[in-house]
This record gives C-alpha cells, structure tokens and sequence, in this order.
C-alpha cells in the first residue's frame, strides 16, 4: 500500500509537471513569439518612421535648393543607412529612383511602380521582396517629400525582415534559458513536495497498519508541516480510544461472564439437585427462593444493560416535565423502608423548601435516587444515619445523599462511573450488585445536560450531589 501511495503520487506531480512544461514551452515559442515578432515590427516601424522625418528634414532640401548635388546626398544617406542598418531610396514625382543607398545591387533610375507596385502609397509595407534588389524579404516605410506644399518625391526606407526574425530567435533563446533555469527550480520544487507529502503519508499509513493490527503502542512521530502534525495527532488520539475500547470490551466480556456464570452456575446446580432429589423434598423451598433470587439478579443485569444500551444509542428519550423533587425523594426513601429496618439506618431528609420544582424527568430521577439511596444503605453500617437533602442555589437545585458508612478508595474514586467496576470492599460486601448503578446513573444526569459529582473518605462516608434545573411556575 506504502509502494502504491508512492507511485501514484510520484506519476501525479511527474504528469504535472510535464504538462506545466509542454504548456508554458509551446506557450511561449508559438503565441509568445508572434507577440515577440509583431512587438519587434511595430519598434522597426516607429525606428524607420523617426529615421524617415529625420532624412527629410535634414537632408533632402535638394528638391528645392539647387547648389546640392545628388552625389553630396548620396554619400551622407549611405553613411547613415551604414550606421543604422537600413536601406534608403529617394524616388521623384513620378516615381523614378534617383538615389539608392546601396549598390548591391543599386535600384537607381529603376521605376518603382516596376519593381514593386504599390509601393509608393504612404505607409508601412511588410515582407517586401523584389528579387531584382533584395535577396531577402524587407520591410518597407513609405514618406513623401513635399516643398512649397507640393509632393516632388518619396523617400523609402528598408530594413531587413530576416533581421527581426533574427531578434526574435535571439530574444527567444533567453526566454528559453531562463525558462529552463526555472524549470530546475520548478523540478527541486516538485521534488520538496513530494519528499515532505511522502514521507508523512509513509508514517502515517505504517501507524494505520499498526493500529489496525491491535499494536496500540506504536509510536507515530511527525514532521513538517502543521496538516500532517494534526492528522497524525487525530489518528494517535483515535489509537489511544480504541485501545481503551479493546480494554472495554476485553473487561466487558470478563465481567459479563462472570456475573452471569455465577448464578447460571447457581440456578443449573440446585435445578439439578432438586431434580435428582439430591435435595430433600422438605428443603426445596428453601433452594427454590435460592434459583429465584438468582432468576430476579439475572433480570435486574439485563435491564441494566438495556437501560445503557438505550442511552449509548440516543434512544433513551426524556419525557421532561415539572414535578415536586422533595415529593419523589420521599416516596423512593419510603421504598427502602424494609432495607432500613433490617440495618437499623435512619433516613434523614432536609429540604431547603417544603415544595421545590425542577424540570426533568421523573422516572429518570426516581431512578438516580433509588440507585444513590441503595448504594448509600449497602455501604452504610448499621444503626447509621443517612441524609437526603435538596437546596436551590440560583437557577439550580441540588440534590445531595450522603451517607456515614465505609466510603471510597481514594485511587477508586475516579472509576465509580466504569460499567462493572466495583471496589474490593464492594465486591466483599455486595453479592447482589451489578456494577451498573452508578453508570446508569451518570448516564442519566448526563441526558440532562447536568452534573453529578463525589466527595468520600475511607471510613468515614460518601456524598452524591447532582443537579437539575429550577422550573419556573
């Protein structure tokens, strides 16, 4: 999987890479250099164009001063078609060339209607060829002379066409040079991209590997960039939950199988007693009230693992209503009243107000209560208090029991909540409990978006307080 992550992300950054450079290459070597070649024409045009007023301003005043000869001009135009590259021809009236700067070979006292028709229309003409003069195609300027506002002639001027194509070709090479260059840069690029993506992703997939395996303990370590630091911090935060699910269920299994075994093991053996009158017929009754009360301790763990399961899955919906607290505090303290009677426990109850309304739901809370109550009379000793009181403090009313008896390990106290879990003292003087109460409990107050909490010394008590909120009547 490793090898595959990495071949498909190497072929990706290659594919794009390449196609970055087939496009900018034929980008630039067919649209970019005709815009190159037209940018290269239209500074020709404008060069000819300066160079064209400059000539006649400044040397052809022969049309209308006789003392210059034509052979005077000659040399000087020669001289600047020399220096700068070009080609003049001064043409009359009527079209003849009386002067040529060049005499390879010289156009002079040819008609330029002969040699190029058209070319006397002022302006600028592309691709002149005449095979006759050039050897190569020109471009061509076209400017009329006039003296005393009367055209007596045309001044032309030619530069090589092959010449800005040259300048293009020389210009290109440069742009291809530092494209080249940024090409390497752009493949170091590609490749920092694909060590700091790979190398993560190889980490990454290893750890999910790992975990998928159960080696919970793998340790995936991460560097670079801040996405891939909180990704693998997400997957390393998933790891460590579902290594507590696999101790859950681990746990979860044991503890079922054990607090079912024990009954089962219970029920089957007195059934099998009595059936084989193993048992005498005048104990029966006393074995059968055995296999029912292991009967009703097996129900009692079911309903239990029903009522989680409903609140694990969302389905345990509230029924929230306005009641009295104090009135259903009273009535589930007076369901104990058989277990109190057999401990000698006097239940003391201590209301703030003699009716307080909370918004909740009833049966929910009768549940809390009766799991707090019965928890505090099993650990209680006997001819031992306990305390139920409920305060309004603000927009809340606290519910508090409290009770005098064995209390809680201090290292147990955070895990009263587990499903199962059980102190050793517990385990010692419950035979009957699940292990559920309490998570039930929380499970419950937690529905209400409240709070419970505990505060227990070894040997001296235990206190449970929860929340619910105030109605207002």
């Amino acid at each position: 999987m490793v090898h595959t992550v990495r071949k498909t992300l190497w072929l990706r950054l290659i594919t794009c890479y390449m196609a970055a450079v087939v496009l900018v290459f034929v980008l630039v070597n067919t649209y970019g250099r005709s815009l190159l070649e037209q940018r290269i024409i239209e500074e020709s045009k404008s060069k000819l164009a300066e160079e064209a007023d400059f000539i006649v301003s400044e040397y052809l005043s022969i049309f209308g001063d006789s003392t210059k000869t034509t052979d005077e001009l000659m040399m000087q135009l020669n001289s600047i078609s020399k220096f700068l590259g070009i080609r003049t021809w001064i043409v009359n009236d009527i079209g003849r060339i009386i002067i040529d700067s060049s005499d390879k070979p010289s156009a002079r006292d040819r008609n330029v209607s002969d040699l190029y028709p058209g070319l006397l229309n002022t302006g600028f003409t592309a691709n002149v060829f005449v095979a006759e003069v050039f050897t190569e195609p020109m471009l061509a300027l076209t400017r009329p002379i006039s003296y005393n506002y009367d055209v007596n002639g045309y001044i032309i001027l030619f530069t090589s066409y092959k010449a800005i194509q040259n300048s293009t070709d020389v210009y290109l090479e440069v742009i291809n040079t530092c494209f080249l260059i940024f090409l390497s840069i752009l493949l170091l690029i590609f490749l920092y991209i694909y060590l700091i993506t790979l190398v993560p992703l190889r980490r990454l997939t290893k750890a999910a590997r790992e975990y998928s395996q159960g080696n919970y303990n793998y340790a995936l370590v991460l560097k670079g960039l801040n996405d891939y630091k909180e990704l693998g911090a997400a997957i390393s935060y998933m790891s460590k939950e579902l290594s507590k699910l696999d101790d859950y269920q681990k746990k979860f299994v044991a503890n079922i199988s054990h607090d079912f075994r024990s009954p089962l093991t219970s029920i089957k053996g007195f059934a099998e007693a009595i059936k084989d009158g193993t048992i005498p017929r005048q104990q029966q009754d006393k074995y059968l009230d055995i296999i029912l009360f292991e009967t009703e301790r097996l129900n009692k763990l079911t309903s239990n693992l029903l009522e989680l399961n409903r609140f694990e899955t969302k389905a345990a919906l509230l029924d929230i209503t306005s009641f009295d607290i104090n009135s259903v505090i009273k009535k589930t303290a007076a369901s104990f009243e058989g277990s109190c009677r057999e401990k000698k426990i006097s239940i003391n109850l201590l209301f703030s107000s003699k009716e307080l309304y909370v918004n909740a739901d009833m049966d929910k809370i009768q549940q809390v209560l009766y799991n707090l109550i019965d928890n505090a009379i099993k650990f209680s000793h006997n001819n031992s208090n306990i305390k139920i009181s409920s305060e309004e403090k603000g927009e809340k009313v606290f519910i508090s029991v409290k009770d005098y008896g064995i209390g809680i390990p201090r290292d147990s106290l955070n895990r009263i909540w587990e499903r199962f879990f059980k102190t050793d003292a517990s385990r010692g003087k419950d035979k009957r409990g699940t292990g559920l109460g309490l998570s039930i409990t929380k499970e419950i107050i937690q529905a209400h978006n409240e709070n419970i909490t505990v505060v227990s010394t070894e040997g001296v008590g235990s206190e449970f307080t929860f929340s619910l909120p105030k109605a207002e009547l």
